[in-house]
C-alpha cells in the first residue's frame, strides 16, 4: 500500500482501506462537500454557479474547478465521471468535443495512483433517447464503430494507464418496451464481440428482465463485469447478485458497485431532496443497501476480485458520509 494510502473515517481519508478496496463517488467537484473532501478556503473565487432542471424544477449547483481533483484523490483511489454520458469525446468527423477538453484537464491534474472510470455515452448503450419530450429510436445503438472512434480511442489517448473502467448503462425499459432477453443477449454478444477486447467494461442494465442467464452467459463470454446498482427500479443488491449465479464476470477480476438512488424512488424525486449534497437526509440512506454493500465488499476481499464502491449524493444526500457508513461497517465486519 502506497504511503499516501491513509485510512481515516473522521477526516474522510479512504484511500487505505484495504488493498482490494476502492471507494469513490459519482461525480466530485461539489461545494456541498467543503470542508469534507474539499479545504473550505482553497477554492475562494473559484466557485461556479450552474442552473440544473430537474423534474420540472430549477436548482442551483454550486461547483468546484476541475484542479480540485488533486484533493478529491487524497481521499478516494477511484472516481466515476458522469458527463461522459452526455456526449462523445470526438465528433463524427474527428474534431474534439468540449468532453474531450474537459477530460484533458482532469488528467493534466490527477495525482498518481488516482483512477477514472467513464461512463458510455448514452446514444452508444440506450435502445430509445428522449428528444422533444419523447422517446425515439436510437439509430446509433450499439454501434461498434461510433464506440470505438469516437470514445473509446480517445479516452485511451486520454487517460492512458489512469483509465479503470467503462460503464455502459442501459436506460429502464417499460413492459411493452421490452425485447426478450434472448434478442438483448444476441445484441450484446454482436456489440461486444466487434469493439475492441478489453478488460474494463462493466455493464448495467436497469431493467430486472435482463438480468438472466442468456445475458450472463454473453457478458461471460466476453469478460463483461454485471455492474451491481443500487436504483430505483432495481431488485436489491444481493437479489442482483444472485441472479448471476454470484459469478464476478469481469474478466479483469473487477467488481463495481454503484449506489445511486433509494429503490422506488425516481431520480428527480431522490436528487430534490439530496440537494444541496452536504447532508445525510433523514430517512433517505437505505441502511439495507450499507449492509449488502460491506457483504459484497466481504466477498470481493474472499475471493481476491478488486471491487469499487462508487456513492452518489442521491442515495441519500451526501456521498462522503455515505462512504463513511460503508467504510465503517465494512470495518467491523
Amino acid at each position: 500500500m502506497a504511503e499516501d494510502d491513509i485510512l481515516n473515517l473522521e477526516t474522510f481519508h479512504f484511500r487505505g482501506l484495504h488493498p482490494l478496496v476502492s471507494m469513490g463517488t459519482a461525480s466530485d467537484r461539489y461545494a456541498g462537500w467543503l470542508g469534507q473532501i474539499y479545504t473550505p478556503d482553497r477554492y475562494t473565487g473559484q466557485i461556479t454557479r450552474r442552473s440544473h432542471t430537474v423534474g420540472g424544477k430549477a436548482f442551483v449547483e454550486e461547483v468546484l474547478p476541475v484542479a480540485s481533483v488533486r484533493e478529491y484523490f487524497e481521499h478516494f483511489r477511484v472516481l466515476e465521471l458522469d458527463f461522459t454520458f452526455y456526449r462523445f469525446l470526438l465528433e463524427e468527423d474527428g474534431r474534439p468535443t468540449s468532453n474531450y477538453r474537459v477530460l484533458q484537464t482532469y488528467r493534466e491534474h490527477l495525482n498518481d495512483g488516482g483512477a477514472l472510470i467513464l461512463k458510455v455515452p448514452q446514444v452508444i448503450f440506450a435502445q430509445k433517447l428522449l428528444r422533444g419530450g419523447a422517446f425515439i429510436a436510437n439509430e446509433a445503438y450499439l454501434n461498434p464503430d461510433m464506440f470505438r472512434r469516437q470514445f473509446f480511442e480517445p479516452a485511451q489517448e486520454i487517460l492512458g494507464p489512469t483509465l479503470r473502467g467503462f460503464v455502459l448503462e442501459q436506460e429502464y425499459q417499460r413492459q411493452k418496451d421490452r425485447i426478450a432477453p434472448e434478442e438483448m443477449a444476441r445484441a450484446l454478444d454482436a456489440f461486444f464481440g466487434a469493439i475492441p477486447p478489453d478488460r474494463r467494461y462493466h455493464v448495467e442494465l436497469r431493467t430486472d428482465s435482463y438480468l438472466c442467464e442468456p445475458v450472463f452467459e454473453v457478458l461471460a463470454r466476453h469478460g463483461v463485469g454485471q455492474v451491481l446498482s443500487h436504483w430505483t427500479w432495481l431488485p436489491s443488491l444481493r437479489t442482483q447478485f444472485a441472479k448471476s449465479g454470484k459469478a464476478v464476470l469481469n474478466s479483469g477480476g473487477h467488481c463495481v458497485i454503484r449506489l445511486m438512488t433509494p429503490r422506488r424512488i425516481r431520480y428527480e424525486d431522490a436528487y430534490a431532496r439530496a440537494h444541496p449534497f452536504n447532508a445525510l437526509v433523514n430517512g433517505m440512506l437505505d441502511p439495507k443497501m450499507v449492509e449488502e454493500t460491506v457483504e459484497l465488499m466481504g466477498m470481493a476481499v474472499d475471493r481476491g476480485v478488486e471491487i469499487d464502491v462508487i456513492a452518489n449524493n442521491r442515495a441519500g444526500g451526501n456521498a462522503p458520509l455515505i462512504a463513511r457508513q460503508v467504510a465503517a461497517r465494512f470495518l467491523e465486519g
